[in-house]
């Protein structure tokens, strides 16, 4: 109930007319755990027991191929413990980021029966998945808590670790999405062990991006650990994948936390993000998103280095560093008109302005607002020198 004070501290001149200011608390928790899943380690636990009941439940939406590796241990973790859990394997295929499947998955929840607040829903599973529930629990009942535990790399040091939450909509990348921050993200690098090296190399992705445009040493750290980047050698968590790991996800977070309504358009984790939404729907060999986000940075470090912002040493280095990860630099649909159609796109999405991150060094970037047809094609004419 208002008291009369605020009435009159909210009302403006005119009697019929109130001015309602609010602010929205986050707090959510990303944190590394090894073996999150044994038994003897009760983070999961404390986590999901009702404070309310003397039982506690749980909703589980998991990817189709981590039911197949790690299903019967998972659910063998929660009957341990006593946690009833109903379990919901789904496909995390892109194609699977439709309205469909949102109501497919609201239909699951409420058939659990799930209690509004001291039950919770846990997402296992790559970014496809944590997408698409996140944004289901964002509109069931108009938000129902969720903790994140992401399988992929890209999972883990990227889509995994903000607020967003989208699905595909009417041929565009993410075109329907909320905000909407988990309880916690708990990141288990040993599920990588199981992932196939393409997506590890499409995680990498993303942590070059922030090596170009944030942290110089990451990029030194990934030139010297280029035969390391494999599902062992993150899954084993060593000192050199150790430091990998929390650079990119501190680096990530350094820019997320400030922003993370997206409140200033300008954002240098939107690096690589300029053109390849477009590349990765429209591409006929289906592509990753990381390696979709490698063509486009290519094409970046063109236009920086066209632009006079960096050397040709620096940038020859740079796309050598995504060659030598094996992600691809080219692209046969990534054509002028692609481009300028693309970047049309953007001017939509960011507001009127181009606002193109562009390393002016690595390890540091700038804003472009004015990149025009000759831009593009001075860029595309160096990235094909390189074979």
């Amino acid at each position: 109930m208002y008291s009369a004070d605020i009435l009159d501290e909210n009302k403006k001149e005119n009697s019929e007319q109130w001015n309602i200011k609010a602010s929205l608390k986050i707090n959510y928790t990303v944190k590394i755990i090894q073996d999150l899943f044994q038994t003897d380690n009760s983070h999961i636990y404390d986590m999901c027991k009702n404070p309310n009941a003397n039982y506690s439940r749980v909703v589980i939406f998991v990817d189709n191929n981590v039911d197949l590796f790690y299903g019967d241990n998972i659910k063998n973790y929660f009957r341990q413990y006593d946690i009833s859990f109903v379990w919901y394997p789904i496909s995390g295929d892109e194609e699977a980021k439709n309205i469909d499947n949102v109501l497919t998955i609201a239909r699951k929840i409420s058939d659990s029966g799930l209690l509004r607040r001291s039950e919770k829903i846990i997402v296992i599973g790559g970014g496809v998945v944590m997408d698409v529930v996140g944004f289901t629990a964002n509109l069931y009942r108009r938000g129902i808590p969720y903790i994140r535990i992401p399988t992929t790399l890209m999972g883990q040091i990227d889509a995994g670790i903000g607020v967003k939450t989208g699905i595909n909509y009417m041929g565009n990348k993410n075109r329907l999405g909320t905000y909407f921050a988990p309880e916690a993200t708990l990141i288990d690098p040993g599920f990588l062990k199981t992932v196939s090296q393409r997506h590890i190399t499409n995680g990498v992705s993303e942590i070059i991006k922030m090596a170009l445009i944030k942290d110089e040493h990451l990029f030194h750290l990934l030139e010297q650990a280029i035969d390391e980047l494999t599902p062992q050698g993150f899954s084993s968590y060593g000192s050199v994948h150790q430091e990998i790991f929390e650079r990119a996800i501190d680096s990530m977070l350094q820019e997320l936390e400030p922003n993370l309504w997206e409140d200033n358009l300008e954002r240098i984790v939107d690096y690589g993000h300029t053109f390849s939404p477009s590349l990765e729907l429209k591409s006929n060999t289906p592509l990753l998103h990381g390696e979709a986000v490698a063509v486009d940075m290519a094409l970046c470090i063109a236009l920086s280095f066209s632009r006079g912002l960096i050397t040709k040493w620096d940038a020859e280095r740079c796309i050598r560093l995504i060659q030598r990860s094996n992600l691809p630099i080219h692209s046969s649909i990534f054509t002028l008109s692609m481009l300028e159609e693309a970047l049309d796109d953007t001017l939509k999405h960011r507001d009127g302005f181009q606002r193109v991150p562009l390393m002016n060094a690595i390890g540091s970037a700038i804003f472009c607002n004015d990149l025009t047809r000759n831009d593009l094609i001075s860029a595309l004419e160096y990235v094909n020198i390189f074979h």
